[in-house]
């Protein structure tokens, strides 16, 4: 067949059936681009969760008593301080305080502003704030979520905490974290560590647990052996473990749409398998496939490159409206996150394969069983 008669023929087909082919394509494009939503924003998540775990402490010293958390002695710090490499040894107290009427809660966490921090985040935080003005009375600090939450429910720049005893506490907000931490800092307050014992009533010879860092890795492993020796009680945690639990829940949540992804396209490709059925009396085997190759090429490129651009629309520009609360949770403060643009080629080319290989080969199956049939069975 010509060149100028097969393109002839192809553009024809795709105006006769340009009905079907709008269908298919837009179905198609809608497939790719929820596919593809989902993979954008797990990827932006855990790009974004990197970035801020970095700025966490190498190691974090907790006390396990039959199986749960206890708080940790303040004699525990000496203790770490005296191993060699450690470095930046900081006392940590914190805790979650629920507000009563609704169940949603906030981080509260204590700060010592004019101690050594572990954190690279609160180091920053600590930098950045006037000591004089923000010590000067007790005040906090909080997350974007905890603003918006004290806004809805009429407390105008401060909050009244109630601790143990009942005693009112009354804390006014000194200022607030930057919208782009807030898949870390959406629902936590900063405070003085004194004023945080004050809330929980606290002891102040205990703590939550004991962060520091560890400059050189090469004695990480050295550290870990002298602090499983110190107390049979201890539980160490690294960055890095917090790091791969975060990421597993991330590939966790985006395998199973992936897994919702091949069931629903498997689907369509299986409608697809029935309504692409051609009677090519008169064509030869490889007119017939050629043709149809290019003219379902045409149809799934059109899909994926729309489908592609829609989900980097609605990730990025949108920040993912309802999909992004399934991986950042709506059961808490409400999160509002900008998703950091992370695009992976790679990835989208094992999209495009999942998605163009099983499309084209549900044309080109039943169209090739149809031309290698007689004529006379063909048109029964």
């Amino acid at each position: 067949m010509a060149n100028s008669t097969f393109l002839r023929f192809l553009l024809l087909l795709l105006y006769q059936y340009r009905s079907k082919h709008a269908g298919i394509a837009v179905i198609s494009s809608l497939i790719v681009a929820l596919l593809s939503a989902v993979l954008f924003i797990s990827q932006s998540i855990q790009a974004e969760t990197a970035l801020q775990l970095k700025a966490q402490p190498d190691f974090v010293v907790q006390r396990i008593r039959a199986g749960k958390r206890i708080d940790v002695p303040v004699e525990w710090l000496e203790e770490i301080q005296e191993i060699n490499g450690v470095s930046s040894v900081t006392p940590r107290v914190y805790g979650e305080y629920y507000f009563s009427p609704r169940e949603e809660h906030f981080l509260l966490f204590g700060v010592d502003f004019f101690d050594e921090q572990s954190s690279k985040a609160i180091e920053k935080i600590v930098q950045e704030t006037d000591l004089r003005k923000f010590l000067s009375k007790e005040q906090m600090i909080v997350g974007d979520g905890v603003k918006k939450f004290l806004q809805e429910h009429y407390y105008k720049g401060f909050y009244n905490f109630k601790n143990p005893d009942g005693e009112i506490i009354k804390v006014p907000v000194y200022s607030s974290f930057d919208k782009e931490t807030n898949i870390i800092s959406n629902d936590m307050i900063i405070m003085p560590m004194e004023l945080l014992r004050s809330i929980f009533a606290m002891d102040e010879e205990t703590l939550t647990d004991i962060a520091f860092n560890v400059p050189n890795e090469a004695e990480w492993d050295n550290v870990l052996t002298k602090l499983h020796l110190l107390h049979y009680d201890i539980r160490v945690i690294t960055k890095e473990e917090i790091t791969k639990s975060y990421h597993n829940l991330f590939n966790y949540k985006g395998g199973l749409f992936l897994a919702l992804y091949l069931i629903t396209i498997m689907t369509f490709i299986l409608i697809i398998y029935q309504r692409y059925a051609m009677v090519a009396v008169g064509w030869s085997i490889k007119d017939v496939l050629k043709l149809k190759f290019f003219e379902t090429s045409i149809i799934v490129l059109l899909s994926f490159i729309n489908g592609v651009i829609i989900a980097y629309c609605y990730v990025y520009l949108f920040d993912a409206p309802l999909l992004s609360n399934l991986f950042l949770g709506s059961e808490n403060l409400s999160n509002e996150v900008a998703f950091m643009p992370v695009v992976d080629f790679g990835l989208l080319g094992s999209i495009f394969l999942f998605f163009g290989i099983p499309f084209i080969a549900a044309v080109l199956i039943p169209v090739w069983k149809i031309a290698v049939t007689e004529p006379k069975e063909a048109m029964k």
